[in-house]
């Protein structure tokens, strides 16, 4: 008898540290990648521990680096979304970027944060992908964002107007297929020039996966700030493929 009860725990450790492992290996994971070869953000570190504790939080995997010899097909496959942390300038070498296109045409995810925008310039693909390229910023300031999507996962805790201190980026190459989510008050702050409609932060398809971006996130502050916060997570998620946008 005490043999069967022995045999029986030992199976029920088993199928427990089985299903542990089943469990990790089934755990989605996300690559922050933050080289730069321009501007470096003081913010990057933040930013980083940031996204882990979200990764914690809401039982995602967070690996960070700034070794682009990690963009190889094999390497990537273990990611549901690559993102780009306020990367700058050329950050991939040609072998890289065929990775990466590859990696993205088999359905997987983007996310840009900030200056992922100030990236590539070079590589057309790349700024399609981000929906946008960097033109310039004033001053960083106090301005109002209004969100234009309220039922987006990234979106939908925010208040309608929302005024906050950032780097306002100016955006050139804008991609007409963007879905916005959140354009910038021009009228509110000294230095716009998008116009009536300058999106911030927006998505789309693209080339068979999924592409989220902001513009927010220069200042470290953001990456204590819970709205910032959610707001990002809403589209990590997305890219990832764990939740729709709407």
């Amino acid at each position: 008898m005490m043999k069967l009860r022995h045999l029986i725990s030992s199976v029920i450790l088993l199928t427990a540290l089985l299903f542990s492992i089943t469990v990790q290996a089934q755990k989605r994971k996300v690559l922050v990648f933050s080289k730069t070869s321009g501007f470096h953000h003081k913010s990057i570190p933040e930013g980083i521990a940031a996204i882990q504790k979200l990764g914690v939080e809401n039982n995602f995997g967070v690996d960070s680096t700034t070794d682009s010899t990690q963009f190889t097909t094999a390497n990537l496959k273990q990611y549901a979304a690559v993102i780009f942390l306020s990367t700058t300038g050329n950050v991939l070498s040609d072998e890289e970027q065929s990775a990466f296109e590859h990696y993205i045409q088999s359905g997987k995810g983007f996310v840009g944060v900030h200056a992922a925008a100030d990236t590539e310039y070079g590589w057309p693909w790349y700024g399609k992908l981000v929906g946008a390229y960097f033109l310039k910023h004033p001053e960083q300031q106090m301005a109002t964002l209004n969100i234009i999507d309220r039922k987006s996962i990234a979106t939908k805790h925010l208040p309608e107007t929302w005024a906050r201190k950032d780097e306002w980026y100016n955006y050139k190459d804008i991609s007409p297929d963007i879905k916005v989510l959140i354009e910038l008050d021009e009228s509110t702050y000294k230095g716009g020039l998008n116009g009536a409609h300058h999106p911030i932060a927006w998505y789309h398809d693209y080339d068979g996966g999924r592409s989220f971006y902001t513009g927010l996130g220069h200042v470290e502050e953001s990456y204590s700030d819970p709205l910032f916060l959610k707001h990002l997570l809403g589209g990590i998620q997305y890219a990832m493929g764990q939740k729709r946008m709407e």
